[in-house]
Order: C-alpha cells, then structure tokens, then sequence
C-alpha cells in the first residue's frame, strides 16, 4: 500500500503545484487522471523520490520514503514523461547503459556480462522487442521507445512502477500493445498511471483520482463514475450557430460536427435537456468531462461513495 497523507508543493512565485493531496493506493492499477498542468508530473516526480514536497508524508507498505529515497529507489520502476536515449545506440545497448546507471546489473567477469546479456534479453521479450534489439533507437517507433523504456522500468521486479503518460503520442496498435504490458505488470505489484488520456483510464484502471489545479477532486471507480450521472446525458444535434449559446446554458461534454451541424452530448442532471435531445448512456469521459467543469455536486457524491471502498478510500 502506498500512502500519501497532505502533500504539498509550492515552487518559488509563489506557486502552489500541490495542495493537501491525500491518497492510499492498494496494489493493482490506480490511474491519476487529469489536464495538463494539473500536478500530475509534480505528484509522480515526489513519489520517484526526484523532487522534494514543501510538507506532508508519504509511506510504502508502512515504510516513509521521503526522508530517505535511496531506499525507493531499490522498489521503483519509473517511466517519466520524457525518456532520453541516445538515438545511435541499438536498444540492447541502450538498455545495457540504463540497466547499469539503475544498478540492477554491473560490470563484472565473463559470467557477470553472461547474466547481464541474459537479463537484457529477458526484458526485451517481454516487451516484445527481441526482433528489434540490433537495431539503433533512432529507427524506433514512439511505442517502441516507450516499450524499451519501460524495459528499464521492471528490472530488478520493482514493488512499485511509475508511468507518466506514457500513451500520449502513440496510434491506436502500440497504444492497446503498451495496454497488455501495463495491465500485466499491474498483477502482483502497485503501477500509477498517470494520464490525461481518458481512455488509458478506461481500459486499465479499476481504481483512479482526479487531480485538478493541484488538488484531488475525486477518487472513485470508473463504473461509480459512469453511474452517477447515469439518467442525466443526452445528445442531439445543433446547428453550429447555436453551440456557443448552448455551452453557456449546458454542460456539453463533446460536440462533433457530422454533416455540417454539430452532434452534442449535453449533462441535464435536472432532467430538461434541450429540445429534441435523446437520453444516451454515460461514459467515463463524460464524466471526467462534467467534474472538469461544474463538478463540485459530482466529485462530492463521488467522494462520499468511494469512502467505504477500501480500493477508493483517501
């Protein structure tokens, strides 16, 4: 279990980029879901112990790590928003280098270099880049360079990993492809998957927060959240003249334009949509979408039900 109890981060301005963020986060996948600027990179570079927090505490399986995160270090995986490689080095190479800098395999005699050469290939089937190890970075794919990144990740079978947004920029192949990983890793240890990608939620993550302006708005379930505003979404068509009035009236979700007019989903928890609109079933990005937006009622009712939850509990 991690725990993280008031956590603040100010930055010299003054800049509050974290204020009084409390989560437990069980073992599994727990998604951190929020807009960019939101915290999230702040949160995930405390936790990897890279970046000190003006105040609160953080625990791991009962142990604080901050005031010693040489001892995390030996626990934690990390796959950071932005992953350096050298782009000539062939991605076994680049991986001998991380797996030495992270101190899982050292230099050693010949049978030492053996077990390293062993471990590197281990890791590069798992992520499925075996075919690709002989050849340089530079000609790799972005899911690739993320799959190698999350190679160094593993290594050492790390009780707790970190990936921050690691699916933006992929197309839909190497984004479910980086899916099947993370969802296999999540199997006996704790991964934070930190996204504003509402779908990585979706697929992966049976438990999630929303982190907003530095705060914690909600931690729910993406089916407690798709329930409660089950009954309140509906969607129509307007013409594109009439979107900009409808925004100020509604709280529109998404809006498409098809055919030269808009087709809008809309949230009436009132029940009086606008004319002509049809009663839809929720998604978890409509959601995410109305906490975005006038979410103070939602992120209360979410809170509330998630407080007897243990894997939602803060």
């Amino acid at each position: 279990m991690l725990q993280i109890r008031d956590l603040v981060k100010v930055y010299p301005g003054p800049v509050a980029a974290l204020q009084d963020v409390s989560l437990d986060i069980p073992e599994g996948m727990f998604g951190l879901l929020g807009p960019n600027g939101a915290g999230k990179t702040t949160l995930m570079r405390i936790l990897a112990g890279l970046l000190e927090p003006t105040s609160g505490t953080i625990t791991l399986d009962g142990e604080p790590i901050l005031d010693n995160p040489g001892k995390l270090w030996e626990r934690l995986g990390y796959l950071p928003q932005d992953f350096g490689f050298y782009p000539h080095l062939t991605g076994d190479a680049m991986l001998a280098y991380l797996l030495e800098l992270k101190g899982v395999v050292g230099k050693g005699d010949h049978g030492g270099k053996a077990a390293a050469r062993a471990l590197r290939a281990e890791l590069l089937e798992r992520v499925n880049l075996s075919y690709a190890a002989g050849r340089k970075v530079k000609s790799y794919s972005g899911g690739m360079r993320q799959r190698l990144g999350i190679a160094q990740a593993i290594a050492g079978d790390p009780r707790l990993i970190i990936v921050d947004e690691p699916t933006a920029g992929l197309d839909p192949e190497e984004r479910l492809r980086f899916y099947r990983i993370l969802a296999e890793l999540a199997e006996d240890r704790t991964v934070i998957l930190s996204t504003h990608i509402v779908e990585d939620v979706a697929v992966l993550c049976p438990r999630f927060a929303v982190i907003r302006e530095g705060r914690v708005i909600a931690r729910t379930t993406p089916s407690s959240a798709r329930a409660a505003i089950e009954g309140a979404m509906f969607e129509g068509r307007v013409a594109a003249g009439d979107l900009e009035r409808l925004a100020r009236e509604q709280v529109v979700t998404q809006a498409i334009l098809a055919e030269g007019r808009n087709r809008v989903r809309v949230y009436a928890p009132g029940g009086a949509p606008p004319d002509d609109f049809e009663p839809v079933a929720a998604t978890l990005e409509d959601a995410y979408l109305v906490l975005m937006h006038r979410g103070a009622a939602l992120a209360g009712a979410l809170n509330g039900s998630a407080a007897g939850a243990p894997e939602a509990r803060s």
